[in-house]
């Protein structure tokens, strides 16, 4: 009788504790596309998990009581919802998201090499998703940095518009961009491949600003741009952007998302641009801009694998055509000394994936692979190159205890060849491969809510320069919710190629010289962030991110353009060079639908040698940049006032004689845009880009100097080589295309179509 009598209390107790326990399950939505990955927690529990490629999520044993649940994702509002006590055993609890409008408020991050929260990382991250970029829509993603603050798209070539990205102050080597966090973008596509990345492709832009090579390899000194693209899970069914401009500039991005089976799920992007008018506006005889006819072709897969893990593979393929020069040039002349025109064949093609193992440990594998061929003519000058890059990468995700631990094992292969004397040994073909394996260690260690501690050291092998050790710390300081301070440091180590880096060194009359072997440059990275959140009674919200930066250089390599007209001598600065300043976003939502964003950088740059400090080529000191927006609501129009200015940079003359300004003066691009929505699934855009009609020409007798003579047949020399001033060239100059810091394409109006199905 005893036992019988046991036995039924412990069937009650487990009957009452059956009942007291619920399941909360449900689906995370945004309209009806499912959202895959989406953080799932109950506040104040250790209960979190991740939706599944089907939006859905579910708890299990769950004891009853009241709870919030709160849902993050990437590029949409947080949501809460109250659940309180209830007699059902199987809760159901369904979120449906909004996109993100704000676009520097918490989303979820990569900085440190996996997701977390923004404001809960210790590397201070800014993240831009495409509802910020569509303010100002561009064909490329070069193109739609410049309302970045502290981040330029310089060009450096006034005729063929090549460029790369200057982050504060800094060349765009000195910037590691990447797709996916992998090295995609190598130094040679910095400057020749950047404009043939779609914005169709993007989720989202994550922007570190500072040392961030201990993660992301020796070449990330001055920062990183990491672009991550569409998730297909959460992709439209068929999407389609489609603009033109008044300048005949045509853009179209179409993305189609397919399953093959109930475990796959695929994106195909397609973007095509094309400009082909010959425009000579400023009366040189010059192309203004350079004409363009580009195609990508992008593919993306995703698979559903048990318990959420990762696998998904892409690749790209790209493939443009552009040239500038003598409005009369046609491609017969292409590489002649008859008529002058800069000509570039560019392919290019790539491949990424990331592959969790099948194992308990979180262990991810993930590789890419480029392959980047250059067919140019500058002139007479031919630049062909070939380059291949290989990268392969492990990593281990482990939490113990209060350490958040990050290591991995990685290797990257890269082939460079080109028709140049940098890959020639003894008058032979010599291609430059350099093998570069390395290890890194992160450990994120989180004492208490308010303080967080990172530690971070990454150890290459360069297979040609030896040994590169790139050390990180960082610290973050969480006051409260609304106040949150953070300190970074760092190393970085890269090695240059002339090349593939510098168009100065290919493209007009002037003889490239290097003074001496040119040595690695290093660096030592410092930043201090700040972010300040103010919510008033009204509503209004203020957003405010103040960051503090200081990088100094060693071996940092120069070009001279002053010493000799006629050359750009390269060599490592005998001193040091510096980059420091303090920049500021404010992100503002008022309550009437007025949205901005407000940004300023002030930095300064320069060069120390003998004690004199000088300040480089191309550099401003001071860049704003701001977004403003407003939605009538009752006419379904939205309204978008975008635009940059940015101070006086020192420019590249070739005399004293030289009547060009030293300097650029201030100028501003500005841009205004109408939206109208009403149509379900559509959006009608239009409006005027550089509102101000600002072109670099204004202030100056012309931009590229002797275009008459391009190829210097009528330039006389004295016996040291120095131009004479004849009555044919009365300011002693040779043709010369580096005097250039803006684009020369003046007022126009924008006109296109997108539509989403999903």
């Amino acid at each position: 009788m005893k036992k019988l009598f046991s036995f039924i209390i412990i069937l009650a107790i487990q009957l009452i504790y059956c009942q007291e326990n619920k399941t909360i399950e449900g689906i995370v939505m945004h309209k009806s596309t499912p959202i895959e990955n989406a953080t799932v927690e109950i506040i104040g529990t250790n209960y979190n998990t991740q939706t599944d490629s089907k939006g859905i999520y579910a708890f299990q044993k769950i004891p009853k009581g009241n709870y919030k649940i709160l849902v993050t994702a990437v590029g949409y509002k947080t949501q809460r919802k109250n659940l309180t006590k209830q007699d059902e055993i199987t809760i159901k609890l369904n979120f449906e998201l909004q996109i993100e409008d704000n676009e520097l408020n918490e989303v979820v991050v990569s900085g440190t090499l996996k997701a977390v929260k923004r404001l809960e990382s210790a590397v201070p991250v800014e993240v831009y998703t495409p509802v910020f970029f569509k303010k100002n829509p561009t064909p490329s993603i070069y193109e739609a940095l410049q309302n970045v603050n502290g981040v330029r798209p310089q060009l450096n070539c006034g005729i063929c518009n090549t460029g790369d990205i200057h982050i504060n102050g800094l060349e765009g080597p000195y910037t590691s961009v990447m797709i996916d966090g992998m090295p995609i973008v190598s130094s040679l596509s910095t400057v020749y491949g950047l404009s043939g990345i779609p914005n169709s492709l993007v989720e989202r832009i994550e922007i570190v600003k500072g040392p961030a090579s201990s993660l992301y390899g020796s070449e990330a000194v001055g920062g990183l741009i990491n672009i991550i693209t569409k998730n297909p899970t959460n992709a439209p069914l068929f999407s389609f952007d489609v603009f033109t401009t008044s300048w005949l500039e045509t853009n179209a991005d179409l993305g189609i998302k397919f399953n093959i089976t109930k475990k796959a799920t695929s994106l195909l992007g397609l973007n095509y641009y094309n400009y082909n008018q010959t425009i000579d506006n400023d009366h040189d005889g010059f192309t203004d801009v350079t004409t363009q006819n580009r195609i990508s072709l992008f593919n993306k897969w995703n698979f559903n694998r048990p318990q959420n893990q990762l696998f998904t593979i892409a690749v790209r393929g790209m493939y443009e055509d552009r040239w500038g020069g003598d409005v009369n040039w046609e491609k017969k002349y292409r590489g002649g000394d008859e008529i002058y025109g800069e000509s570039i064949y560019t392919k290019r093609g790539e491949l990424l994936g990331s592959y969790q193992l099948p194992t308990t440990e979180k262990l991810m594998l993930s590789f890419s692979g480029t392959i980047h061929f250059q067919d140019s003519r500058y002139g007479t000058t031919s630049y062909i190159a070939n380059q291949k890059i290989g990268f392969l990468q492990l990593t281990w995700d482990k939490k113990i205890g209060k350490n958040d631990l990050l290591t991995g094992i990685a290797s990257r292969y890269t082939y460079y060849d080109d028709n140049t004397q940098s890959t020639s040994l003894l008058n032979e073909n010599n291609p430059e491969k350099t093998w570069l394996p390395g290890i890194f260690a992160q450990d994120e260690i989180t004492f208490s809510e308010k303080h967080k501690v990172l530690f971070g050291l990454r150890y290459d092998y360069n297979s040609i320069h030896g040994n590169i050790f790139t050390p990180r710390i960082a610290y973050k300081l969480k006051i409260n919710e609304n106040n949150i301070l953070r300190f970074n440091a760092g190393t970085g180590f890269r090695v240059v190629n002339l090349f593939t880096e510098d168009h100065a060194a290919l493209t007009g009359s002037r003889e490239v010289v290097i003074a001496s072997n040119l040595d690695p440059e290093k660096s030592m990275n410092a930043n201090f962030n700040y972010i300040k959140k103010i919510y008033l009674n009204n509503g209004t919200f203020f957003g405010i991110e103040t960051t503090a930066f200081y990088t100094q250089f060693s071996n940092k390599i120069v070009s001279d353009y002053a010493t000799d007209p006629n050359k750009i001598i390269y060599n490592n600065i005998d001193g040091y060079a510096l980059s420091q300043g303090i920049s500021c976003n404010i992100d503002t939502n008022f309550t009437n639908g007025l949205k901005l964003i407000l940004g300023a950088t002030y930095m300064d740059v320069s060069n120390i040698e003998n004690g004199i400090k000088t300040r480089p080529y191309l550099t401003e000191n001071f860049t704003a940049t701001w977004s403003a927006s407003y939605k009538i609501k009752q006419m379904d129009l939205a309204i978008d006032y975008t635009g940059n200015v940015y101070s006086p940079m020192k420019l590249p003359l070739l005399s004293e004689t030289d009547p060009r300004s030293p300097y650029s003066p201030w100028y501003s691009l500005q841009n205004i845009q109408f939206t109208y929505t009403r149509i379900k699934g559509f959006e009608l855009y239009a409006g005027i880009k550089n509102l101000l009609n600002f072109t670099p020409k204004q202030n100056n007798p012309f931009l590229i100097s002797r275009t008459e003579d391009p190829f210097d047949k009528n330039v006389q020399y004295d016996p040291n080589g120095k131009v004479l001033v004849t009555l044919d060239n009365p300011y002693g100059l040779t043709f010369d295309t580096t005097y250039v810091y803006g684009p020369n394409q003046g007022i126009r109006g924008f006109f296109g179509l997108r539509y989403n199905l999903f």
